[in-house]
């Protein structure tokens, strides 16, 4: 095996990867803002149902999770109700934005009470003071945890060979039976180079929220 074939497969495998970090971040972020909505809810209820929801996703390991998801509903109904992509895809949006809930909350709740009660004071709507007074202040708190669950991703992603998906650590696992394992470390500089454009991207925004002071 030559290691421009090897890097062919590999990249194969990269899509894959990317496919599923990409479709995780899409839907994951704003469905966290959704279940921290519902943690944050005066409707007790709905409070405690969505933080013990959240508790549970939290606790349980997320290959556990796709497995989960994959295999339970067809030994319920005797033939799989997913493909193998589609949950992965679910049990990473379900796993991820759980996560995220926590650092919205986290975010929201660290701001004074004091600064909506000084845009009440001046007349603003409640959706003014939100979007043009505490949003941003919320971003550039949350940008930093929000970034190491994003990295935290990237390398997730490899679970899901759990369940034969050929993501970019499968595929280089496969050379394994023609005695080859040098493919493997090489998966390595993929993902320093994902993790890495990622990180500057991350360092990026920070910068450009610096003039937010919190």
């Amino acid at each position: 095996m030559g290691f421009w074939e090897v890097t062919l497969s590999l990249l194969q495998g990269l899509e894959q990867t990317c496919l599923i970090f990409a479709l995780t971040l899409v839907l994951a972020l704003p469905l966290g803002l959704v279940i921290s909505f519902g943690s944050m809810s005066k409707f007790k209820p709905l409070a405690y149902v969505t933080k013990i929801f959240v508790w549970i996703i939290r606790g349980v390991p997320l290959m556990l999770q796709v497995i989960i998801v994959f295999y339970v509903p067809g030994f319920l109904l005797g033939t799989p109700l997913l493909s193998r992509m589609t949950s992965v895809i679910a049990a990473f949006v379900i796993n991820y934005a759980c996560y995220f809930s926590e650092i919205y909350r986290g975010g929201i709740e660290s701001i004074s009470k004091g600064q909506y009660e000084a845009g009440q004071v001046l007349g603003m709507t409640k959706s003014q003071i939100f979007f043009k007074v505490i949003l941003m202040q919320v971003v550039k708190r949350i940008l930093a945890p929000i970034s190491n669950e994003v990295i935290t991703l990237v390398k997730d992603t490899a679970l899901a060979r759990v369940i034969m998906i050929v993501e970019i650590i499968q595929a280089a696992q496969n050379y394994a039976a023609y005695g080859l394992m040098w493919p493997l470390f090489y998966t390595a500089v993929f993902y320093l180079i994902f993790v890495g454009v990622l990180s500057l991207l991350f360092n990026f925004f920070e910068k450009k929220l610096d003039y937010y002071k919190v």
